[in-house]
């Protein structure tokens, strides 16, 4: 059995030393994708920093136009916050649709972006919300943020302490699930501010999550659903694996965006 050391920090400067200070250090945070992947022999730290514990990592704030979450969040804290509800409900209900309520319950929002798994869904609100991760170092914008599989623009050693969204006019997610796993095999964040439209698919890239430009042009021009029945995103661009074929999930993703669009629509005809 591989020896590894556990260490549990109390702030952001002390987990960032003890890493500098450690021959193949890791930083854990909800552990979904850590803990299994050193279970199974992938990964062997010679240290794991727990940053689930940090306080200014915590927390739900709304200043300026700007709802910031801690990245020691909680998927269920995101799910039931009246702030997160009342400014991006999409974002609440995406939070809430994760996993299960074990899964909730325990992984993170800066976990989950910083692993940047193809079927996680937290990459698509950051990128379709058009959001800010902030690091420890710098402020990364979500459009430099995701850099391909499993691969962000987080240097070694550096940490996301939070994530700032700027409110949208409205958002609508929409996922269609593995009935095994809970992850998406594609899902849809779409997002309207302005005459300016943003939409982000996970769980359907071959590269990870990516914004769909295709659909963003055409819901510019006629923010429907109906609007997006000329187009289409490239089945070359899509994952194959047991869960579908490239153009399965092409076409899929369509339909969830089809889908976020007229939950959009339903969510303002209850205002």
């Amino acid at each position: 059995m591989h020896p590894t050391r556990y260490h549990r920090v109390a702030t952001v400067a002390e987990a960032a030393r003890l890493f500098a200070g450690q021959e193949d250090p890791s930083y854990l945070s909800g552990g979904h994708t850590l803990l299994p992947t050193m279970k199974l022999g992938l990964r062997q730290p010679s240290d794991l920093i727990d940053l689930g514990r940090i306080e200014e990592m915590r927390g739900i704030e709304v200043e300026g136009g700007i709802l910031s979450i801690g990245a020691a969040t909680r998927h269920a804290e995101t799910a039931a916050s009246p702030l997160v509800r009342r400014h991006i409900p999409a974002l609440a209900g995406m939070a809430g649709s994760i996993g299960d309520r074990h899964v909730r319950h325990r992984g993170t929002m800066g976990g989950s972006v910083a692993n940047n798994d193809p079927a996680a869904d937290y990459p698509a609100a950051v990128l379709g919300l058009g959001a800010t991760v902030v690091t420890d170092r710098r402020r990364i914008p979500a459009d430099d943020f995701f850099t391909g599989l499993y691969e962000t623009a987080l240097e070694p050693g550096e940490i996301i302490t939070r994530i700032d969204y700027p409110i949208p006019d409205s958002a609508g997610y929409a996922k269609f699930r593995s009935p095994a796993s809970r992850f998406a095999i594609a899902a849809a964040f779409v997002v309207r501010t302005g005459g300016a439209v943003r939409v982000a698919v996970t769980g359907a890239g071959s590269g990870g999550v990516f914004r769909a430009c295709e659909l963003e042009d055409a819901l510019s021009r006629d923010f429907s659903s109906a609007a997006l029945a000329a187009c289409r995103i490239d089945p070359d661009l899509m994952l194959a694996d047991q869960n579908g074929t490239p153009e399965y999930r092409a076409n899929l993703a369509m339909v969830m965006a089809r889908r976020a669009v007229d939950a959009m629509g339903e969510a303002r005809s209850y205002k």
